[in-house]
Parts: structure tokens; C-alpha cells; sequence
């Protein structure tokens, strides 16, 4: 992970509610994979290469890929993405994924999800080599993941970790609550977690009384996809809440209750038809917090840097320098 630390003061004498500035970190993060990849040229190696790979015009995958694209550029990571129409069969796209596994130019493949509906995700996961998976899902990966191995790891919770630990909040020892099991977020958290000493509870839409399991929680990450789900009857006083939803609300009604008196996203609203929000409640569960990440402007902006971090450490171990 990067080395950087976050002038910021313990937990303990935050004062409450106190924002985790997503955005801050991700920027400290990007900073410190330039130098390392600025280093590891001047020491005779190449930049690393990331090849992004888009099925369709979707055109939320499209700016997400973008995204990751330009800040590979702004870190001196050579960036570039494949695009395959929507209709493309599966034997085609796992010849672009093979084609790109042995590509030894290549060392990171992301697969930017989600793909059209009559291809088969897990078998054109599986198709990338762990070695490159920079999204940290293939199953060898996963299998590392949770049995504490050296591996890459998902970008969302990795991003989490450090966020968390930028901002020096102690989580040995602690009681952490996980809402959401998907194999992306919710289930590689709980794992990380575990390598951070916590104890873990993973909850999910059949847990009985998700407020009583999430008010055990020291650390509460929601990661559900339910637009305010989580509100202050599930918070523990003093809790540190991270957020990392990111929902559309298109009901009016339902924005006014989420942002009540908020008049940038009342102009937001009229103007796009839709604002985006987490899974908490923010307005009502700040309160309760010690520290707590926005949405937007928290988790999300960790992705893209955790993902520039993995590739690079992907290029490290393929050109044979210790990451």
C-alpha cells in the first residue's frame, strides 16, 4: 500500500461527525504511485500498463473506464482501453482477455463490469491470469484473500483500509459490522477486516434485526445498494460509518426526506431528475458518528486510486522488483 499519512488528528480527538475526506486521501495515494512509478523507471523498468476492457456504450461503465483511463495518464501509468460491442459472443471476448494474458507488456486486465446479459461473467473472470487481475476477483485471489496470502485484492474495500488508516483510526481489536455480502464489496471487506484484527459481523437482507447487529459495530460499513438504509436507530454512539453506497433517488418525495433543506441537491435534482446518495442516512446518523465518509466525495474517489496502487504492485512483481 502507499506510504503517505494524512495529517490528521487521532479518533479519539475528532469531534463529532467528522468528515473522512475520500477525495484527500485519493489524491495523497495518486501522488504517491507517480513517485513510485517515476522510481521504478529511473531504475530501469517500464511504466506499467493497465487495458481496460469495455463490452457495449453503457454510459456509466463508459465514464468509469474513462476515469480510470485518464488517472493512470496523470500517474504515469500507460492506460488504454479495449472496446467490444455489446453483442460481441463469449469465445470472442475470452480471445481479447487471452489475447491480453499473454501480452507479457501487459500487467493489469480489468473487465469493466457489469457485461450484456448473454455473456458469462465468472468464466471471463477466471479467464484473467491472477498475476494481472488489478480487480482483485479472480478466485485464486479470493482464496488468498481469506486465507491471509499475498495477493491483489479488491480496489473498493482495500481503499477502505486505507482510508482508515490515513486517518489512524485504530481497528484491532474493534467490533466491525459489514451490510452487504456481494462479492465485490461486502464479502472481501469482512475479510480485510479480519487481517485488521476486528471482530466481524457480516449482515445481509435476511439478518434478523439489522439495526440490533449494526449497532454492535465499533466500525459500521454499509454496503447494501439501498439508498438510506441504514439510519440512526442502527448506529452505535461514537461509531466510525463508512459509506459506500452510491444510489440513484428519483423520487422526490424521497430526496426532500434523505436531504432535508438542501438546497444544492433540491437545484440538482430539478435540473438531472435524480441525485445520488448512499446507504446512510447521512443528515440524521452524522450525529451519532465519530467519523463518517460523504457521499459523494468518500469511498468512491479510493476506487480508482486502489486500482492504480494494484496495478502497480502487479507491474512490480512482474518486472521482478519487490512492491
Amino acid at each position: 500500500m502507499a506510504s503517505g499519512r494524512m495529517a490528521e488528528k487521532p479518533a479519539a480527538e475528532a469531534a463529532r461527525g467528522r468528515l473522512l475526506d475520500g477525495r484527500a486521501v485519493a489524491r495523497a495515494m495518486r501522488e504517491d504511485v507517480a513517485r513510485r512509478v517515476a522510481a521504478l523507471v529511473a531504475g530501469g523498468g517500464r511504466p506499467p500498463r493497465l487495458v481496460a476492457v469495455l463490452v457495449g456504450d453503457d454510459p456509466a461503465s463508459r465514464a468509469y473506464v474513462g476515469s480510470k483511463t485518464r488517472a493512470s495518464a496523470e500517474v504515469g501509468i500507460a492506460g488504454e482501453t479495449r472496446r467490444l460491442p455489446a453483442a460481441v459472443e463469449q469465445r470472442e471476448l475470452l480471445a481479447t482477455v487471452a489475447e491480453l494474458a499473454d501480452d507479457d507488456e501487459v500487467d493489469g486486465i480489468l473487465v469493466q463490469l457489469p457485461l450484456p446479459r448473454h455473456l458469462e461473467a465468472p468464466a471471463v473472470l477466471e479467464a484473467v491470469p491472477p498475476a494481472k487481475d488489478v480487480d482483485g476477483f479472480h478466485p485464486e485471489n479470493v482464496g488468498r484473500l481469506w486465507l491471509d496470502q499475498p495477493g491483489l485484492t479488491p480496489a473498493t474495500p482495500t481503499g477502505v483500509i486505507e482510508l482508515l488508516r490515513r486517518y489512524r483510526i485504530p481497528l484491532a481489536g474493534r467490533h466491525a459490522v459489514v451490510v452487504g455480502r456481494s462479492a465485490i464489496v461486502g464479502k472481501p471487506m469482512a475479510a480485510l477486516l479480519l487481517r485488521q484484527h476486528c471482530t466481524v459481523t457480516l449482515c445481509h437482507s435476511r439478518t434478523r434485526d439489522l439495526a440490533a447487529a449494526c449497532r454492535q459495530g465499533e466500525l459500521l460499513v454499509a454496503a447494501a445498494g439501498r439508498a438510506g438504509l441504514i439510519g440512526p436507530r442502527h448506529v452505535r454512539d461514537g461509531a466510525v460509518v463508512i459509506d459506500v453506497g452510491m444510489n440513484r433517488v428519483d423520487d422526490p418525495q424521497r430526496m426532500e426526506e434523505l436531504f432535508p433543506g438542501d438546497a444544492g441537491r433540491r437545484a440538482r435534482f430539478a435540473k438531472r431528475g435524480y441525485v445520488l446518495a448512499g446507504d446512510v442516512d447521512f443528515a440524521r446518523v452524522a450525529p451519532r458518528a465519530s467519523w463518517i465518509t460523504p457521499v459523494p466525495g468518500g469511498v468512491g474517489p479510493l476506487t480508482v486510486a486502489q486500482l492504480l496502487v494494484n496495478t502497480l504492485e502487479a507491474s512490480l512483481r512482474r518486472q521482478g522488483f519487490a512492491p
